[in-house]
């Protein structure tokens, strides 16, 4: 039985935040900053620097998904790893998108070479990864993300999958805190792919068994 590599797209695989600030300006005259954090906080009108509002603020990720995702560049080694780790293992990309979505973006990954599996999710991702994990005969399991809160939602629904918590977006980074339901934290696709491989090498217990860790 092959291991199974979960992972996130955006921020993850391939570069979103930096895009969707550019086209917030020009389009809506409004900032993105990244060094606030969520969109919760980050997203202020120019005009007089009031926070968008939270239905606007999903109104404008719908307008960036699908109709601007062409303004998204892959993340350094990404590919690359992706590949090595599909010599010995399955991959699945989970992205929280609308279902009508899905076409355009395993249209958009193909286009930079990564060609694998694509589920949309909305909510939570405990469930659909616990889904996919049963799927594939319940193998030793990695999941990549860049969100704490499904870190946390994986952890209380396949505790025994293996956890990485990526922010590739090195803007953001630093100002985003390890997750605490992960076992590390890894913002590099070449470290990240020897920590997933001896992750396979060590199996399911592990995970398991050791709740939340750090790097």
């Amino acid at each position: 039985m092959k291991p199974l590599l979960i992972t996130d797209c955006d921020e993850v695989l391939l570069h979103m935040v930096r895009h969707f600030g550019t086209w917030l300006d020009e389009a809506h005259d409004i900032e993105l900053s990244l060094a606030l954090g969520g969109f919760e906080n980050a997203m202020r009108h120019r005009a007089d620097g009031s926070v968008v509002a939270t239905p606007r603020m999903w109104e404008l990720l719908d307008g960036f998904f699908p109709d601007e995702m062409a303004r998204q560049t892959l993340v350094p080694h990404a590919r690359e790893a992706l590949a090595a780790i599909a010599e010995r293992a399955d991959i699945v990309v989970l992205t929280n998108l609308r279902d009508h979505c899905r076409p355009h973006r395993i249209a958009q990954l193909d286009e930079h070479d990564i060609a694998y599996r694509v589920e949309c999710n909305q909510g939570p991702k405990g469930p659909a990864v616990a889904r996919l994990v049963a799927e594939f005969g319940n193998p030793v399991t990695v999941f990549v993300d860049d969100l704490a809160q499904h870190h946390e939602s994986v952890a209380r629904t396949v505790p025994q999958v293996h956890r990485l918590h990526m922010v590739s977006e090195p803007d953001m980074a630093p100002h985003i805190a390890p997750a605490r339901h992960a076992h590390a934290r890894i913002d590099d696709w070449q470290e990240a792919q020897a920590w997933i491989e001896a992750r396979f090498a060590q199996g399911l217990t592990g995970a398991a068994a050791s709740g939340s860790a750090s790097a």
